[in-house]
């Protein structure tokens, strides 16, 4: 299968949609935890619960109007929830993940967490959040209207929480991710990206979402992805141009893996990163013009990271580079058939990532 992709629309085929079914060892543990509603919001406030792809930047201050960016509830259902609370009725558990900081990862709840940070904060969608969808007597309040015994039985509504743990810390987060893909059952899937984001937030995905807005690179991808597909496609060559031997597939465990090995710019350093992405893709670009890494109208992951890993080891060696000899080796890889063949199926297979990166290096190599 190609892995192509559509940038004009979020409903599009995963980058990693050719990766093959992975067994794995679930090397987790599990304990339960009963919180009350209010100290749930307080953690919340805290940053002590995450989000799942909330991606604040620097200070991480608490802001209800970027919780809510990714709320897909109905004002209907985040009113059912809350009266549901205030009648005493029981709630659906959540799962956490407790995280090496000791914060905890939402794996699944967050429509319901959303929507009591929402409630506790006033505002619902921009627009104060009063009970409508409920019975009478509960009708028109907000939390700060409520009489103080509906406010009580609110705080100490009790939502209980499965809380999963590594078995080590120095353990990688296959089994999580794969947890999290499994569990997030909410309104709407989390993308990969967004798993990933959620897991391993740094440095490293700080810089990912800097050079993200770099022109050129929007130029060749497209209006930026809802879904962080342009984030991962950035993180996919800075993992393959840095540690490539590492490579193993499935593509989403390779790139979490790298994620979480330079998650804080440790091992490769911002400057290092920021020049040869920003060098490559503005030379490929002036050289092939914005419908670059196309074979048809959707980008080609396959030849993004083989062209761009291809041509970043010509950019770091330094020197003036001609853009017609980029340009002609790019044509000439799009006529070679064991390239197109490497960038048209079982893309993620070790072997046909080998292979499109050794031919697309020789090209580049040889201008």
């Amino acid at each position: 299968m190609e892995e192509q992709i559509d940038t004009s629309s979020d409903d599009v085929d995963d980058i990693s949609s050719a990766d093959e079914r992975i067994d794995y060892k679930f090397d987790l543990t599990f304990y339960g935890a009963d919180y009350p509603v209010d100290g749930l919001v307080k953690r919340l406030e805290k940053n002590d619960i995450v989000i799942p792809s909330f991606d604040p930047v620097s200070d991480q201050t608490f802001d209800v109007e970027a919780f809510q960016r990714k709320f897909v509830w109905t004002k209907s259902q985040c009113d059912r929830f809350v009266e549901s609370l205030l009648l005493g009725l029981p709630v659906p558990g959540i799962f956490l993940v407790q995280q090496s900081d000791k914060s905890h990862l939402v794996l699944d709840g967050q429509q319901r967490l959303l929507t009591l940070a929402a409630f506790y904060g006033g505002l619902l969608n921009k627009k104060e959040f009063a009970l409508e969808n409920v019975q009478d007597q509960f009708k028109g309040l907000t939390y700060k209207t409520m009489p103080e015994e509906h406010r009580r039985t609110l705080d100490d509504s009790i939502i209980h929480a499965t809380v999963i743990k590594k078995t080590q810390e120095s353990q990688d987060l296959s089994s999580i991710y794969t947890l999290f893909e499994r569990l997030n059952s909410g309104g709407t899937q989390l993308s990969p990206h967004e798993i990933r984001v959620a897991l391993v937030p740094g440095k490293l995905m700080q810089l990912v979402r800097r050079l993200n807005g770099d022109p050129a690179w929007r130029l060749a991808f497209g209006s930026p992805s809802k879904t962080l597909k342009d984030h991962e496609l950035i993180l996919r060559f800075i993992a393959m141009r840095f540690s490539p031997t590492a490579y193993k597939s499935p593509m989403k465990d390779f790139l979490t893996t790298y994620a979480q090995y330079n998650k804080n710019l440790d091992k490769q350093q911002e400057k290092e990163i920021e020049d040869v992405f920003t060098k490559t893709i503005h030379l490929i670009v002036d050289a092939v013009g914005k419908k670059v890494f196309r074979l048809k109208t959707a980008l080609n992951a396959a030849m993004f990271d083989s062209m761009m890993v291809g041509l970043a080891k010509v950019v770091t060696k330094g020197g003036v580079i001609d853009s017609s000899k980029v340009k002609a080796a790019y044509d000439g890889l799009l006529t070679n058939e064991g390239y197109l063949a490497a960038i048209s199926k079982a893309t993620a297979r070790e072997d046909q990532v080998k292979e499109r990166m050794k031919l697309a290096s020789e090209a580049f190599a040889a201008m």
